[in-house]
């Protein structure tokens, strides 16, 4: 699948604009509509006019009435149709909007456009519909529109399919986006005033300064250039521009006891006490992880009650090291079934990673505890698999707070933000906090990775279910894509085009800082405000009233600041 051409379902209000597909309504047939391998039959019965299209015949999923459509870059597009389920072997399916990309070295790409799940012959005629975008840097020579129902057994009608463009895709992209970071992360603050008559308000100003963040924005850290390295300009950076945290490597099992009972917590150690120190908050990462290849040596050689006994051992021991010190853990690292169960292959024992969250919430229950794993968000390959998994989790009641999406966007792909916005939709069915745990772009141009990474952050920052965003790094020295994921450059940490653009959005965008004339503004105003630490100061001709300042947090919920000017 690719991922950043995945879109989102939801209700939208139907905006014209041109009009891609051709006979969509099978009023003249089969004209412009193609049916390859399978039976296309005419019917009276349509869900407008008098036709729509029967498929039958299929022996494959993707077989279905097909069209050739011209997408061009840049623009974002709509899409609707209409189906009536004839069969459905008394189960429910899903039936999925697709459109298949033709590139110019001779391949292709599948990519879901809209989607509805349990589907069944009672419901009737039901509504397909969503939205893809493409991308400006991506070459195409063609596109087909096609359907999918993975049982090829079932038999339906298809009517009034419709690919409409609506648009430039990077502005709908910033004022979606815009909108609903305004509505989630700020609120208002109401500044009220009085003066005595004698003070002209003209003289008077108010600044509105946001101090610190709220949110909780953070990258990964490596443990031994931030407490040893030469270059201090990686730690100032890390401390000017986040506010958590994750060790990269020195809490992993692995690194800290490659030798059986020679444990070595002081270098994650220093880096957390280090970290906090400079007010970062910290997560930890992690206490086991399931991949063969991520487990110290000796521990593969362990199996049955020893193997459990060292297990709990190491998990109690870590996190009485680290009491007090961390505010998450990922218990048990990409764990997914296609991803990694090598503890419970070992033990015999399916519902073993159950059981590592129950000694993880013993051990310390003051600790929120994460899954955490890849192909969820970035792209399709498992998002509904970690849903079941985390819904599981969940009713098993072991602890478990949140769930860590790793969102490593490939290399040379725009991330598609619909796409984003619609696998955190079926994540965050499970009622649990999101994070965004190890956020990274791969893109050689560091104008194109700017691109990238603003419309990666936008669409997580931006959803509801979002709690903390942290990056996997940001210097080319220190990241594990080299030049292609950094934000900043060289021994001196020169800001590249990428790095400008996440600061940008990170700092100025994405805080608040406004002033006030009193005479321009009123003695009452309201400011919206992103959340998190402020100071109200007062101006009068120029020079500030100290005695006047105030500091207070914003939260969710709307505050009000009120200054009486005297001086």
């Amino acid at each position: 699948m690719l991922g950043w051409l995945l879109v989102f379902v939801c209700v939208f209000s139907w905006s014209k604009g041109k009009e891609l597909i051709t006979n969509g309504g099978f009023e003249s047939w089969m004209s412009q509509w193609d049916c390859w391998e399978m039976h296309c039959d005419p019917t009276n019965e349509g869900h407008s006019g008098q036709h729509s299209v029967k498929a039958t015949g299929r022996h494959h999923p993707w077989e279905s009435p097909s069209q050739y459509v011209a997408v061009q870059p840049g623009r974002r597009y709509d899409v609707s149709a209409y189906f009536k389920l004839l069969s459905d072997a008394g189960k429910s399916h899903t039936v999925q909007f697709q459109i298949q990309l033709y590139y110019p070295d001779g391949k292709t790409g599948d990519i879901t456009a809209a989607q509805m799940t349990d589907v069944t012959v009672s419901a009737g005629w039901i509504h397909v519909h969503g939205s893809f975008s493409r991308p400006s840097d991506v070459a195409l020579t063609k596109a087909r529109v096609y359907f999918q129902i993975v049982d090829p057994s079932v038999t339906y009608l298809m009517d009034d399919v419709s690919i409409n463009d609506v648009g430039d895709a990077d502005a709908y992209m910033r004022n979606t986006s815009d909108q609903e970071i305004r509505r989630l992360r700020t609120s208002p603050i109401h500044v009220r005033v009085s003066t005595p008559g004698h003070i002209s308000k003209s003289d008077v100003v108010i600044l509105v300064t946001q101090k610190k963040k709220s949110f909780p924005f953070g990258t990964s850290v490596r443990s031994p250039v931030y407490t040893k390295g030469r270059v201090n300009k990686y730690r100032d950076f890390i401390h000017n521009n986040f506010n958590w945290a994750v060790p990269e490597w020195y809490l992993k099992w692995r690194m800290m006891e490659p030798t059986r009972g020679q444990i070595d917590f002081q270098p994650a150690l220093d880096l957390i006490n280090g970290l906090r120190a400079h007010g970062l908050k910290v997560r930890g990462h992690n206490l086991v992880w399931s991949k063969a290849e991520f487990i110290p040596g000796w521990v593969k050689q362990l199996s049955g009650q020893e193997l459990r006994q060292v297990v709990l051992q190491h998990i109690q021991d870590t996190m009485n090291a680290t009491r007090g010190l961390l505010e998450h853990w990922d218990v048990n690292n990409e764990n997914l079934p296609d991803h990694g169960k090598w503890y419970q292959d070992r033990l015999h024992d399916p519902d073993y990673n159950l059981e590592l969250f129950r000694i993880a919430h013993r051990a310390d229950p003051s600790v929120k505890l994460f899954l955490n794993d890849y192909s969820v968000v970035n792209a399709d390959e498992s998002t509904d698999e970690y849903l079941r998994q985390a819904q599981r989790f969940k009713a098993a009641n072991v602890g478990l707070y949140g769930m860590g999406v790793q969102c490593h966007f490939g290399d040379e792909r725009m991330p598609d933000p619909h796409a984003i916005k619609r696998r955190l939709d079926t994540l965050a069915k499970a009622g649990l906090p999101i994070w965004a745990t190890e956020l990274d772009v791969g893109a050689a141009d560091e104008n194109r990775r700017a691109d990238y990474y603003e419309h990666a952050l936008r669409a997580v920052y931006a959803h509801p279910a979002v709690e903390g965003i942290l990056m996997w790094g940001f210097w080319d020295q220190q990241h594990w894509r080299g030049e292609k994921g950094a934000l900043v450059r060289g021994d001196d940490l020169q800001l590249t085009a990428a790095g400008r653009r996440v600061l940008d959005l990170y700092n100025n965008q994405w805080m608040t800082d406004e002033s006030h004339v009193l005479s321009q503004s009123g003695d009452n105003f309201t400011v919206q405000g992103f959340h998190g630490e402020y100071e109200v100061r007062v101006l009068y001709q120029g020079k500030e009233l100290s005695n006047l300042k105030k500091t207070f947090t914003l939260g969710k919920g709307d505050y009000t600041v009120s200054i009486n000017v005297h001086t």
